[in-house]
């Protein structure tokens, strides 16, 4: 379990050098798209038309001046958060938008009469061409609605010019407009305070003097309501002689209080005894020992006394029985003092269960007259309540014809003085100046901005290539994806175009780096195969072009050098040995000696520069699979084997015939070779695969073509 957390938290770990890696391969191209993305936005900002815009400031009065201290008419409470939200809204209102545009007539403006642009008329001729598309119906459409349209479309785009901006915990508020035209920018910011100006003290004029006609009409209504709510308050009082009725209720009141007291005690008190009459009942009154065990019989003082006696005269009786006798006059005058004691005892729970009865009688009789006395009170709080409600509510319908009346009556005094005066809402504290420098667009930022989105981009799809590039890259993805040892790895070797690799590139002087990798993998399937005793080794690969022949050759090249070596070209497909070595078409090789037309001097080749043995293909043959799984094969190899210390195979790929699967079944070892960055992972797998049903002997990978930078 440790060992699979510690294996997990290794995999969670990010490795910045991958990241790192990938971007140093990309830099270039992502560099050069930013580049072209900033160039191609600078020539578009540079085409855009600059656009100005102009602000005026208003200051929206909170206390407007009023000719006397009344409340507004028109129903706006100036202290409260609500009202500046209202202006700023009926600042950005259409009634206020056409009035600006009714007054410098804007729809004449050149500005505003454009033809469309490009994208537009792309966009209409589409429409028009395309007969799935929907059309306008504009048959029926008079003058007047055209006409209606046109504004309602110029009134959207005046909205999209016109910003409102209050100036945060202030009165203030900034009207700006954009425009092509720097004095019309200006023209306009100061039209829509102007016009919002005058509308608003056009509207409080209106509003102000239909208040002044609606209150003149309702005084009189309001006049005979109250006198005649009045009469009926005068005529209720004469008919009921009422004097004082909130006193005379407080005081039934009080005393229903009282008397509901005094009932609810009296009840209480006659439920108890009751309870223990129910209990005397039960044990019966000739039962001293079970009345004396009653609670409220046993608390009584007098009870408490008696037992007290009874129980010291007993005592007394005790002691005097353990020194006299029954018939001594001590212990005869102590029993009878124990007898008297006890008959006390009896006749005073037998005078207690009387007086009990007597109590109970005595609590009904006060109950039932306590009740009836609550009855009587009760309906007269009543008749006195309702009295009070008839009177409180003439009472109220006088007050409150009263109050109209007077609250009315001050308006109309009000709005009579104030009728002709006009309090502004807003005046201009900064007016708007014809702007010098347009404020778009900004072109370094445009480009600015165009060149870091284009690079994150950019950034961003080199990961994803990089991610769906499901391709060998380093030994890492050789062990975690193919479960394989790593023999070696063949460095990218930079050509020229149309150039190839030289066949004994392992010689030069400028391959020295790729020479040492060749050592290296020697070094490597030596000392992995120590205990095998690998002769016969097969070079294969997934695909053509993975640098199979030339893993195969340069192996050769380099154990050549410490041990007697033959390469043989077993691909009878595509055979690429004899072009290399420059070897004659005609030569013969594996497949004459297989099919037994030529002897084994005869069918190899021997490469004065490298010292090593080659065996080319030889004739083409029309069956090479057949030759392959014959006997004379196997006997080839057995042949070899006697006279070289290790055989190389070049063969087929793995994916195009199953020429590499046969000879993998007589080979002691088998070297698959990877393309760095080409050959894709399920492939090799699945080449990896095929191998392994065979129980082929996979010595390891090469990873060919590695791009060490």
């Amino acid at each position: 379990m440790e060992l699979d957390s510690k294996a997990k938290v290794q995999e969670e770990v990010i490795d910045l050098r991958q990241y790192f890696a990938i971007l140093n391969k990309y830099k270039f191209k992502i560099f050069f798209f930013a580049l072209l993305v900033a160039i191609f936005a600078g020539i578009v900002a540079m085409k855009m038309t600059p656009v100005y815009k102009a602000t005026a400031t208003l200051l929206i009065e909170a206390e407007q001046a009023q000719a006397v201290n009344f409340q507004e008419i028109m129903g706006l409470d100036s202290g409260r958060k609500e009202y500046y939200l209202t202006q700023f809204e009926i600042l950005k209102s259409r009634a206020i938008a056409k009035k600006v545009i009714e007054t410098l007539n804007l729809m004449d403006q050149a500005e505003f009469n454009k033809p469309p642009s490009a994208l537009a008329s792309f966009k209409a001729s589409i429409k028009e061409n395309l007969p799935f598309l929907p059309k306008k119906q504009t048959a029926n459409v008079n003058e007047s609605d055209l006409a209606e349209q046109k504004m309602q479309r110029f009134l959207q785009v005046f909205a999209s010019r016109l910003s409102i901006s209050p100036v945060r915990k202030t009165q203030l508020v900034n009207i700006s407009f954009e425009a092509e035209d720097a004095k019309l920018a200006a023209a306009v910011a100061n039209a829509v305070g102007e016009v919002y100006i005058e509308s608003h003290m056009t509207a409080k004029m209106g509003v102000t003097q239909k208040a002044a006609g609606w209150l003149n009409e309702r005084l009189s209504d309001l006049r005979i309501r109250l006198d005649e709510s009045e009469d009926k308050l005068q005529a209720y009082r004469e008919q009921e002689n009422l004097i004082d009725v909130e006193g005379l209720l407080g005081l039934v009141t009080k005393e229903l209080e009282q008397t509901a007291q005094q009932f609810v005690v009296a009840r209480n008190d006659k439920n108890k005894l009751e309870s223990i009459m129910r209990v005397i009942n039960e044990y019966g009154r000739n039962d001293l020992e079970r009345l004396e065990s009653i609670p409220a019989i046993t608390s009584h003082s007098v009870i408490q006394d008696v037992k007290r006696e009874v129980v010291s005269a007993e005592r007394r009786v005790s002691e005097l029985s353990q020194i006299y006798g029954f018939k001594h006059p001590k212990m005869i005058a102590a029993k009878a003092e124990l007898e008297t004691v006890r008959s006390n005892l009896s006749k005073q729970v037998y005078s207690l269960v009387t007086g009990i009865e007597k109590e109970v009688k005595t609590s009904q009789a006060n109950v039932t007259a306590l009740q009836q006395e609550l009855q009587l009170l009760r309906v007269q709080y009543q008749r006195i309540t309702g009295k009070e409600n008839d009177y409180r509510k003439l009472k109220r319908e006088v007050q409150t014809n009263r109050n109209l009346f007077d609250t009315f009556l001050s308006r109309s005094k009000e709005t009579e003085i104030t009728s002709d005066f006009n309090a502004v809402v807003a005046r201009f504290t900064d007016r708007a100046f014809t702007p010098f420098a347009p404020i778009k667009p900004k072109k370094s930022l445009i480009v600015a901005l165009a060149f870091v989105a284009s690079f994150g981009l950019a950034v961003v799809l080199a990961f994803v290539i990089e991610a769906l590039n499901d391709t060998f890259k380093s030994s890492v993805d050789i062990e975690n994806k193919l479960s394989q040892r790593m023999l070696g790895l063949f460095p990218l070797v930079t050509l020229k175009k149309n150039e190839t690799l030289h066949q004994h590139y392992f010689f030069e002087e400028g391959g020295r780096k790729f020479a040492e990798s060749v050592r290296t993998l020697r070094t490597s399937f030596v000392l992995t195969q120590l205990d095998k005793g690998s002769k016969v080794i097969e070079v294969t690969s997934t695909l053509p072009g993975e640098g199979k022949t030339t893993t195969s050759t340069n192996l050769a090249f380099s154990l050549a050098q410490v041990e007697k070596t033959i390469l043989i070209d077993a691909d009878m497909r595509k055979p690429s040995i004899c072009k290399r070595f420059n070897i004659p078409l005609y030569h013969p090789g594996l497949t004459n000696l297989i099919s037994g037309t030529e002897q084994l001097e005869d069918c190899i080749y021997f490469d004065d520069k490298s010292g090593l043995t080659v065996m080319p293909c030889g004739q083409l043959p029309s069956n090479p699979l057949e030759l392959l799984l014959s006997p004379k094969f196997a006997e080839v190899l057995a042949q070899l084997k006697e006279s070289y210390d290790r055989i190389i195979i070049d063969t087929p790929p793995v994916h195009s015939v199953s020429d590499a699967l046969v000879i993998a079944q007589q080979s002691d070892a088998v070297i698959y070779v990877v393309k760095s960055d080409d050959t894709r992972i399920g492939a090799a797998q699945a080449g990896i695969g095929k191998l392994i049903d065979i129980n082929a002997n996979i010595a390891g990978v090469v990873l060919s073509q590695v791009d060490t930078k």
